[in-house]
């Protein structure tokens, strides 16, 4: 009994758990053990045939921790780091560890850089993106959106009137202050 001067009764054996508990220790031998033909090392015709992978070639210097001696064999390649947000990241690799808060800190800025940026490129070409149907506004007129909040306890009830100003927000921020910058600029070319 815990907490009293009593001594502890003896706990059981395993043959008495075994009688008593179908199945108890199935895994005490061995033999017995799932696991245990694959803890022993034993090469199969159809595995790896290698000790170490082949490289992957590095066409540019990667971003990779200070913590690791090297890339990993295989590594991503699908978007190379360019621009400010890649200096950024690179900055962020090379200078702070995966187990800083800084080091996150600017991986996060770099992708909200980014996002800018590819904004801004948006602008610029053929095809701008289209603010009202990405940030699913329509959805919320022709799928009843707000008509299957009333009444429900839903979650995200308690930020649906942030959601305006969080999306829309900066967009009006941009354009109030592109207005100010054009409308000071002319006034200056006029005087």
């Amino acid at each position: 009994m815990p907490y009293t001067a009593d001594k502890p009764k003896p706990s059981e054996t395993s043959e008495q758990l075994r009688a008593r508990i179908p199945g108890w220790g199935a895994d005490l031998d061995p033999a017995d053990r799932p696991s245990v033909p694959r803890e022993v090392f034993d090469p199969h015709p159809f595995g790896a045939t290698w000790d170490f992978p082949e490289r992957q070639q590095e066409k540019w210097p990667r971003e990779r921790s200070i913590e690791h001696e090297m890339l990993t064999p295989v590594f991503g390649t699908s978007c190379p780091p360019r621009g400010v947000s890649g200096a950024i990241r690179k900055l962020a690799y090379r200078r702070y560890s995966e187990g800083r808060a800084a080091h996150w800190l600017l991986l996060i800025a770099a992708d909200r850089v980014d996002a800018v940026g590819s904004t801004a490129r948006s602008f610029v070409s053929r095809h701008p993106d289209n603010l009202i149907a990405e940030t699913g506004v329509l959805s919320e007129f022709k799928y009843h959106g707000i008509a299957s909040r009333r009444g429900q306890k839903r979650a995200d009830l308690v930020h649906q009137p942030l959601d305006p100003i969080i999306v829309a927000g900066p967009w009006i921020l941009t354009a109030v202050v592109g207005y100010r910058v054009v409308r000071r600029l002319t006034r200056r070319s006029h005087d």
